[in-house]
């Protein structure tokens, strides 16, 4: 990590607040060993035990990535019953579209893919543009997650399982955008710069994401690969072998728009090298050495040939012109909270929780 974070702070012997935070404080989460594998044990026989004679225990989002790709391998060998969700935003590339189909093969697992309106799709990915936020994944994100607990709700399913991990995104800068489950924001950002009402895009408010889904659905969020050593590389060479699964290139390169936003936009409009963070995780995690970090971070972001073509068929799919994109790429950026956001209810309800946590002397652990 650097200064394109503005909160990065270095301490005299030249360690930044990342890894300190990593060491003190999120390592702490993270079980990649035999108590982990212990935990895990208990929390799969849980997630059987609360499913018993129901036709699915759990939900699965698979998106065609490593992470989700290998924790699907791992489920079925743990005899879980999960009903795979696939979210269809519009911008699947046919490497992602076949690793889900030989995931969902192998593993013999019912799967349901939710299709996104495209029109509205569009409307909102174009209205992030002219806000000119650096949160641009924003739309893909939070009708992924959303679309989840709905499924979930629906099908009476208490755990949801996410491939979400700390051995691969253990940093993350927290200046560079907002919580993609921000549906105050999100709405915030079309209510001013959309043209066309979102009448099937799913969201969850705060209430929902915070109260009502933890403590009166009582569903919880379980990322299982932060009880077990998951190693990206290892992974995805047992993920190639087993089941002919093949690697994008790119973190999250099974969408062409994050491929885009990630390794153009970010970079050139914000300076946001998202390798950064990425890299830095499997540093502090043992998987690579800084010096190899340094190293990756020294090829280019884009083959100037392969930015045409992907800034082309961007354009096209969005049906703007080229010259449009150039101009929401020389806009001034803009900051997420400049627009309405849920923070300020977050910070009164984490001092509630404080509150709850000090009267009653136990800690509220229901979230992710």
């Amino acid at each position: 990590m650097d200064t394109s974070d503005p909160e990065i702070e270095f301490d005299p012997q030249g360690v930044c607040n990342h890894c300190r935070e990593f060491d003190e404080v999120t390592r702490l989460r993270w079980f990649p060993n035999e108590a982990g594998m212990s935990q895990l044990r208990g929390i799969v026989d849980r997630i059987k035990r609360d499913g018993n004679g129901a036709a699915y225990d759990c939900i699965l989002g698979l998106s065609g990535g490593v992470d989700s790709s290998y924790l699907a391998v791992r489920v079925r060998e743990w005899g879980l019953r999960p009903l795979v969700v696939h979210v269809d935003a519009g911008w699947n590339s046919e490497l992602a579209v076949a690793n889900i189909e030989k995931v969902v093969k192998h593993c013999n697992f019912d799967l349901h893919t939710h299709v996104v309106d495209w029109e509205e799709m569009r409307d909102l990915h174009i209205a992030y543009l002219r806000a000119g936020v650096a949160n641009q994944d924003v739309p893909q994100d939070h009708v992924f997650f959303s679309s989840l607990y709905h499924f979930a709700t629906r099908n009476k399913i208490r755990y949801i399982l996410s491939g979400g991990n700390i051995a691969t995104e253990g940093i993350f800068p927290k200046s560079w955008h907002g919580s993609a489950m921000d549906a105050i924001n999100l709405k915030a950002i079309h209510g001013r710069f959309g043209e066309r009402p979102l009448k099937t895009y799913s969201t969850i408010s705060f209430f929902e994401h915070y109260l009502w889904y933890p403590f009166v659905k009582k569903m919880r969020t379980v990322r299982p690969l932060n009880y077990m050593p998951y190693e990206k590389a290892a992974a995805m060479a047992e993920l190639e072998r087993s089941i002919g699964w093949r690697a994008y290139g790119r973190k999250h390169g099974e969408s062409l728009f994050t491929k885009l936003f990630q390794n153009h936009y970010l970079p050139t409009k914000f300076g946001y090298d998202k390798r950064r963070p990425h890299l830095a995780s499997l540093v502090v995690s043992g998987q690579m050495t800084r010096q190899e970090a340094l190293a990756e971070l020294d090829v280019p972001l884009y083959d100037p040939q392969e930015l045409a073509i992907d800034i082309a068929y961007f354009c096209k799919k969005l049906r703007i012109t080229p010259a449009q994109f150039n101009e929401f790429m020389i806009a001034p950026p803009h900051h997420h909270t400049e627009f309405p956001t849920w923070e300020g209810r977050y910070r009164v309800l984490k001092r509630l929780q404080r509150g709850v946590e000090m009267f009653t002397g136990r800690r509220i652990s229901v979230y992710s």
